[in-house]
């Protein structure tokens, strides 16, 4: 391993252990919308992490519309749909809801889709912000301003769980590029690893795939260095 890549894993590692492995691990779902939840938000805001800790313990699949400082694509939408420049904004095809505020979007979910009690590192605000912004401020590099890239034609789908380093790095990378994406929650004891498994053929996360070109693919640098080669416009990393 180099040493900027030792470096991107430590810094990851360092972030997921601020939040200690939040949202990687399943809590009871009662119901699975119809359509995709949509969430609006930029991997490095730490409210809208608690938003997807949220998603990623219930095993709930969003489409995420990546919207960092400096994008174009989705960030004016959210003040269309909303009123306000704010992130994170969930919205709800299957109820007609709409909404800003990470502690209000975890109590939607865990009381529309799960069993009503959310859980105490989601809860406790004043805990789940403060830990949240750490995790943000040991990775200020990544995943939260915007670089120019082309947009596919069909969505790209990430499998992965919010409590994962290396999925971070994922992610950071579809955030910077604006890439829109379907995320595949699959924490542990999730009813829906089998399934993965069964395409994947192994249970390891990030898992990237790419119907636009016939893609998949593990490995979060790896992932990283795919999207930026297939998708940017610019050549940084």
């Amino acid at each position: 391993m180099d040493l900027a890549r030792l470096w991107d894993v430590t810094t990851a590692t360092a972030g997921s252990a601020a939040r200690p492995n939040f949202g990687n691990r399943h809590h009871p779902r009662l119901k699975v919308p119809e359509r995709p939840l949509e969430l609006y938000e930029f991997e490095l805001c730490p409210y809208c992490r608690i938003a997807r800790e949220a998603l990623s313990a219930l095993s709930l699949d969003p489409v995420i519309f990546p919207c960092p400082k400096g994008g174009t694509r989705f960030r004016l939408r959210v003040k269309a749909d909303g009123g306000r420049l704010l992130f994170p904004f969930l919205r709800d095809p299957n109820t007609g809801i709409a909404m800003y505020e990470s502690a209000d979007i975890a109590a939607y979910l865990f009381r529309e889709y799960g069993d009503g009690h959310v859980p105490w590192f989601l809860r406790r605000r004043a805990f789940a912000v403060s830990t949240s912004m750490l995790s943000s401020a040991l990775r200020p590099h990544r995943g939260g301003y915007a670089v120019q890239s082309r947009l596919p034609e069909q969505l790209l789908v990430l499998y992965s769980y919010e409590g994962s380093p290396f999925c971070r790095i994922a992610r950071e990378a579809l955030c910077e590029l604006e890439l829109p994406y379907q995320l595949r929650n699959v924490p542990r004891g999730s009813p829906d690893r089998p399934g993965f498994v069964a395409i994947s053929g192994k249970m390891q996360v990030p898992y990237l795939v790419d119907s636009n070109t016939g893609v998949q693919m593990f490995e979060s640098d790896e992932i990283r260095r795919y999207l930026y080669d297939t998708y940017a416009e610019e050549r940084a990393r």
